[in-house]
């Protein structure tokens, strides 16, 4: 059965990158319990809207965990506490009454602050861009199992494209890597025969731009992995590297 907590909300407010930003305090009162975050967040903003105050900016689509738009770290955890949850399926109910939720944008220099929790996450779009596709001509679609892969590669690569792209591994990370993320997208291409024929130009055109929109190293902290709504591995990171050294010599 639901109930009502109380929750003293400290959001980070910021009206574009240009301008400095600071957090304010709200009182998230009667929330129940069964509501999603992003949901307590959409109580709080009818309160403001209602107060003639400037409703909190949040990124969200979907609200099902699939298209990655939403996300924010929540007292220091990119989507909140909870592992395997993206922010839009993260429920009240993992929270106390009374509680304190410190709410700011994920951070890094590549995620320009759009407003408040907003951020502009179109890197991640110019490195799809670089390479995040399969541009032979493959004709038309064939029947299943017509061609033959390998059920550990076929895992393999389904894992990695488990990745929706939402940033967390960046925010998680203490240098603002985006090498999850940037992995899993070669990797499930790469993995497969229909990719493999541009694995060269797919890994150096991507890393190359990944580096180009200032995101950091990877200095294998795991922090990625931890935050990832879909769990995607960090070996896919050291299998990336590899293919990346391997591209160079040829």
């Amino acid at each position: 059965m639901s109930k009502k907590i109380n929750l003293t909300l400290k959001v980070w407010r910021q009206k574009n990158c240009q301008s400095q930003g600071g957090f304010e305090t709200y009182q998230a009162a009667d929330i129940d319990t069964d509501m999603s975050f992003l949901e307590m967040l959409d109580v709080v903003n009818e309160r403001l809207t209602r107060e003639d105050k400037d409703p909190i900016a949040f990124d969200h689509d979907c609200r099902e965990g699939i298209c990655g738009m939403c996300g924010a770290v929540v007292n220091g955890q990119a989507h909140g506490p909870m592992k395997e949850t993206t922010l839009c399926q993260l429920h009240m109910r993992h929270f106390k009454d009374g509680q304190t939720l410190v709410i700011e944008p994920f951070r890094a220099k590549a995620f320009a602050v759009i407003k408040d929790l907003s951020v502009d996450r179109s890197a991640f779009d110019r490195i799809i861009q670089a390479g995040g596709f399969i541009s032979i001509k493959t004709g038309q679609a064939p029947d299943a199992h017509a061609i033959a892969v390998a059920k550990d590669k076929a895992e393999w690569a389904m894992d990695a494209a488990q990745c929706i792209g939402c940033g967390a591994c960046v925010a998680a990370c203490p240098n603002a890597s985006a090498m999850l993320f940037v992995s899993a997208k070669i990797d499930h291409l790469n993995t497969l025969p229909q990719g493999s024929a541009e694995l060269k130009a797919r890994t150096l055109n991507m890393v190359k731009q990944m580096d180009q929109e200032g995101f950091g190293n990877c200095s294998n902290e795991y922090e990625c992995e931890a935050a990832c709504p879909k769990t995607i591995s960090v070996k896919h990171i050291a299998k990336m590297n590899k293919m990346h050294r391997q591209s160079n010599l040829r």
